[in-house]
């Protein structure tokens, strides 16, 4: 009886143990990662921009989205035009000196959505954005990587920041991303 019991348990522990599987970490490549923007200019245009400094990390169990964290570095904003780049660091915009970073970290992820805590320009508001995750693939290099994507509309003044005439409040934001699984080479 004995025996057959510590067969029984031995059986289950070792089910268990390949069945679970632990979450997995991947870094948000900055090579192929984009957070772009795009605001009204005088009501008949729109000015795009991105940032270039984005570094992050998402979560994923069994291949669905678990948590997602990502820093942007204001100072990186780019436009094209460098003068315009210049004035969005001051206090009339995103006040890098005083605000350097611009942060998003998960609270919930549903199947298709996201839900988390949104810091920029010193004020924290939770936002929801449809999210799409695709992967993993192995890459030709050896790596595991996903890719994400995420779109979503804000308006600037909810964030301290001025009104001012001839530049839109609506902003929409469009997040496009590849992921490394963290402990795979680089």
């Amino acid at each position: 009886m004995y025996r057959k019991l510590t067969v029984v348990v031995w059986i289950a522990f070792i089910a268990v143990t390949f069945c679970a599987r632990a979450a997995d970490t991947y870094k948000l490549d900055p090579a192929h990662t984009s957070v772009g923007f795009a605001i009204s200019h005088l009501i008949i245009s729109e000015v795009s921009g991105r940032f270039n400094d984005v570094a992050g990390e998402v979560t994923l169990d069994k291949d669905a989205l678990t948590a997602a964290k990502a820093t942007i570095q204001v100072k990186s904003v780019d436009t094209g035009i460098a003068k315009r780049d210049d004035h969005l660091r001051t206090p009339d915009f995103f006040d890098a000196a005083q605000f350097p970073t611009i942060t998003f970290e998960s609270m919930k992820v549903e199947k298709d959505k996201i839900t988390g805590k949104f810091t920029m320009h010193g004020v924290t508001k939770e936002i929801a954005m449809p999210v799409t995750v695709k992967g993993p693939i192995k890459d030709p290099w050896g790596n595991t990587r996903i890719a994400l994507s995420a779109e979503t509309t804000l308006n600037r003044t909810d964030y301290g920041m001025k009104s001012m005439m001839g530049v839109g409040d609506e902003v929409k934001i469009k997040i496009t991303s590849e992921a490394t699984k963290a402990e795979d080479k680089k």
